[in-house]
């Protein structure tokens, strides 16, 4: 059993979801949360029929606090994680991917370590991790290349800046996000080499995590990533 403690900790954090036309897989991940404690924001900025799938299942769980915004133009996905992290009002805000790569617990698992750091993000190739399924051999090449450039670029010595498994303390995020230029997939980057210039504290942890096959970063995305960090680091 939870002490008092534990449990107003565990309320005092915020899940940001951008949810970008996944109504064939939010169900599966709305399941995964019903035992979240703290506040879960949704960004939903397509065109399908995601909010009316996360709006029944809050109407079904009335003791989780959920909460949807939508947009009617395409916000990107780090549009969609800054449009949600600036919502929320909690000590500790984390955000994941809502294809359910990565578990709740594993969440839980990252926001435990906010007590000794400014962040903590999940490592698919940190020695520990545990991937179930597998990416397959040309996407493994592209993100290790990806992360070849990441280090060449800005100096950061992590070695997954794309699992989407992040949480830190919200006084952090508030002192870089009004920097933070990107929107698409390379945000991830930005946001990292924001705090690491900021002088936070932001910890790799090895994550369990498990391949979806229906990613939508597709080779063309990752070629506008890094276009987009080269105009970010020169531009």
């Amino acid at each position: 059993m939870l002490t008092d403690t534990e449990d107003r900790e565990a309320a005092d954090c915020t899940l940001v979801i951008p949810a970008y036309n996944e109504e064939k897989r939010i169900q599966s991940l709305l399941k995964d949360l019903s035992d979240f404690r703290g506040e879960i924001i949704f960004v939903c900025d397509g065109t399908d029929a995601t909010p009316a799938f996360i709006a029944a299942f809050a109407a079904d769980h009335p003791s989780l606090s959920i909460r949807c915004l939508t947009f009617s133009a395409r916000l990107g996905k780090g549009g969609g994680v800054v449009a949600g992290l600036r919502e929320a009002s909690t000590r500790y805000v984390g955000y994941m991917d809502a294809d359910g790569s990565t578990s709740l617990a594993e969440m839980e698992r990252l926001f435990d370590r906010l007590a000794d750091v400014d962040g903590a993000i999940g490592s698919r190739w940190l020695p520990g991790s545990v991937m179930t399924v597998r990416q397959g051999l040309r996407r493994r090449a592209e993100s290790r290349l990806f992360n070849l450039a990441v280090r060449l670029l800005f100096g950061l010595d992590y070695r997954d800046t794309q699992c989407g498994a992040k949480v830190f303390r919200r006084e952090a995020l508030e002192a870089v996000l009004p920097s933070v230029r990107s929107t698409g997939f390379e945000f991830d980057v930005e946001l990292l080499w924001r705090l690491a210039q900021s002088g936070c504290r932001v910890e790799e942890v090895p994550i369990t995590w498990e391949n979806r096959d229906e990613s939508k970063v597709g080779t063309a995305d990752a070629k506008e990533m890094l276009s987009g960090m080269i105009r970010l680091r020169f531009g």
